[in-house]
């Protein structure tokens, strides 16, 4: 029985694509951290995000890890080197380096570490040429899990979110379903009994035509693509003024949830 749960992360944990009725972004974890919660005494459960969009592995760990072990929770869900991963010239051994540094410190020193493998970009424009690379990061976060104990939510193998509708408008992110289903997931792993099925299929979708695909994809570069490359050229951070959300309330979610739908 969780207790407390403490979500480390970039923008995935932050809930980027899940909006509430405040703007604030809810996300697989929040909806993750309601699930415990409904297993728990009312009041005997404390939950918070300390993620934050944009971030690399190296400020995860600088700036989230420490608060994380302070809290001393029950439960961390770790996801961090994507950012790192996506960009031009990383190396994934490295990057799988440094995340089981953080492993190492943060199971020491708190109780159940969740870590979470990269999504499969098959079908991505941009980052489908990424697979390979994604694939071996996958394989490290596997191997380092098995060393340290750790359940992992494995994205890769959740196949539902390899459906457009899974996606926000900017295919970067996840949408409010697509969060839902990772949610679940994570509740499968770890035990918990789900209100809904994360593998169960979508509803058929009518055919597309190329022109329509093609539409869609020059208003995608146009919209989103291009000022992502932006900032990538002008070493910028989409979460550099952006604050973490801390310590919630699993009331507070469910009905923020409640409010967007």
């Amino acid at each position: 029985m969780i207790g407390s749960y403490v979500a480390v992360g970039d923008s995935f944990t932050e809930g980027v694509g899940d909006p509430g009725p405040d703007g604030q972004f809810v996300g697989w974890a929040d909806r993750f951290a309601v699930l415990l919660a409904d297993r728990r005494p009312e009041g005997a459960f404390t939950y918070t995000n300390l993620a934050v969009r944009g971030k690399l592995l190296d400020q995860i760990v600088a700036h989230q890890l420490p608060k994380a072990v302070e809290l001393a929770p029950d439960l961390v869900s770790f996801c961090a080197g994507g950012n790192d991963i996506i960009r031009p010239g990383t190396d994934p051994d490295d990057v799988a380096e440094r995340f089981e540094h953080a492993i190492a410190a943060l199971t020491s020193a708190v109780g159940t570490v969740m870590v979470t493998t990269g999504f499969d970009t098959r079908g991505v424009p941009v980052f489908k040429h990424l697979r390979g690379k994604i694939a071996t990061y996958n394989g490290h976060v596997r191997a380092i899990a098995d060393r340290y104990g750790c359940p992992v939510l494995d994205l890769w193998s959740l196949k539902t979110v390899q459906d457009r509708r899974a996606w926000d408008d900017d295919r970067l992110h996840l949408s409010p379903e697509g969060h839902t289903r990772v949610a679940l997931r994570a509740g499968q792993v770890l035990g918990v009994e789900v209100p809904a099925d994360p593998d169960q299929a979508w509803p058929p979708l009518p055919p597309r035509g190329t022109l329509e695909v093609r539409r869609d994809d020059i208003h995608w570069a146009r919209e989103y693509l291009v000022p992502w490359i932006g900032r990538r050229l002008r070493g910028e951070s989409s979460g550099d003024r952006v604050v973490a959300k801390g310590a919630l309330s699993p009331d507070d979610i469910k009905m923020r949830i409640a409010k967007a739908v």
